[in-house]
C-alpha cells in the first residue's frame, strides 16, 4: 500500500530529490550524435520519456512541437533536438521500437504531437498516471506527487524553464537540466513502482549528481 500524497505544506518540508547533473546529460542534434545515443539507449530495457515544445501564447495558435524529445536511462539522459532531419528520423525509430518501455507522465498530448511531427506512433508507452490510478490514487499524479509518495522527497521544477523557448538551436543549462531530469525522474518512478509490485523492501531514491 503506497502512502498518501503529501499536502502542499508537507511537501515543502521534504528534502530535495537529487538531480542528474550536466555531466550525465547528452545533447543530440545531429545524425552522428543520434546514432551514438541510440546505441546507448538500446542497451536498456526501459526509458524515461518526455517532450518539450515552444509555448504558444495566442488563442487558436497551433503548437509546432515537440521541439525536444528526452529519453533517459538510469545512467544518462539524451536530449534530442529536432532541427536536423536525420536526428528526427532516429528519434522516431527509437520511439516506434517495440519491447522497450517508455515511461512518463501525462503523455497523451505528447504522443499525438509526435505522431503528427515524426509520422510514427510511439510503442510500449507507459503513462505513469495510469499506474497510480490502478493503485487507488484518485487525483492525477504528476512527477512532483509521485516522487513525494515513493521517495519522500521534493521534486523541484523551474517555472521559468517550463515556458522557455524550446525551439532554440542552443538550449541553456537550465533547460537541459529541466528536460533531462523530467525524463530521468520518471524512469526512477517507474522502477520504484515495479519494485513495489515484486514485493521488494522500501525503495530508496536514486543518487543524482
Amino acid at each position: 500500500m503506497l502512502p498518501p500524497v503529501p499536502s502542499p505544506e508537507e511537501l515543502l518540508l521534504l528534502q530535495p530529490f537529487p538531480r542528474m547533473g550536466l555531466d550525465r546529460i547528452v545533447v543530440v542534434a545531429s545524425a552522428s550524435e543520434a546514432a551514438l545515443a541510440a546505441d546507448a539507449l538500446l542497451r536498456a530495457e526501459a526509458w524515461g520519456f518526455d517532450t518539450e515544445s515552444k509555448p504558444t501564447f495566442q488563442a487558436g495558435e497551433a503548437s509546432e512541437g515537440p521541439h525536444v524529445i528526452q529519453l533517459a536511462t538510469l545512467e544518462r539522459a539524451f536530449v534530442f533536438q529536432l532541427h536536423d532531419e536525420a536526428c528526427r528520423a532516429v528519434a522516431g525509430e527509437l520511439l516506434a521500437r517495440e519491447g522497450i518501455v517508455k515511461a512518463g507522465f501525462g503523455l497523451r498530448e505528447d504522443r499525438k504531437r509526435i505522431q503528427h511531427k515524426l509520422g510514427v506512433a510511439p510503442q510500449d508507452v507507459l503513462d505513469l498516471d495510469t499506474v497510480f490510478r490502478q493503485r487507488g490514487y484518485r487525483r492525477q499524479m504528476g512527477i512532483k506527487a509521485a516522487v513525494a509518495v515513493l521517495f519522500g522527497q521534493r521534486y523541484q521544477k523551474s517555472k521559468r524553464a517550463t515556458t522557455s523557448n524550446w525551439a532554440r538551436r542552443e538550449l541553456s543549462e537550465s533547460q537541459l537540466l529541466y528536460a533531462a531530469n523530467d525524463a530521468w525522474a520518471a524512469l526512477c518512478v517507474y522502477y520504484a513502482l515495479r519494485e513495489t509490485l515484486t514485493g521488494s523492501s522500501s525503495t530508496a531514491a536514486p543518487a543524482g549528481r
